[in-house]
């Protein structure tokens, strides 16, 4: 199961876009360091990481875009 977590996390960076591939990645590893804190569970850790860290570069980048498309209007 463990191997099989990991293979996930890898595979979703992997096939990432550069930005959503960073956040998976900085994702991933705090959330395995507070995950091995919590009980030995770097791997869930990591991989709930790697979808929050996902989650929060594509948010980022859509409030660029936002920024970008108001300041291009003024």
């Amino acid at each position: 199961m463990k191997s099989a977590t990991l293979a996930l996390v890898l595979l979703f960076a992997a096939s990432a876009g550069t930005a959503e591939a960073r956040g998976c990645i900085k994702g991933a590893v705090v959330g395995g360091v507070a995950g091995h804190l919590a009980h030995h569970h770097a791997l869930a850790g990591a991989a709930i990481g790697c979808v929050i860290g996902h989650h929060m570069a594509h948010e980022h980048d859509k409030k660029l875009a936002r920024d970008n498309a108001r300041h291009d209007h003024h």
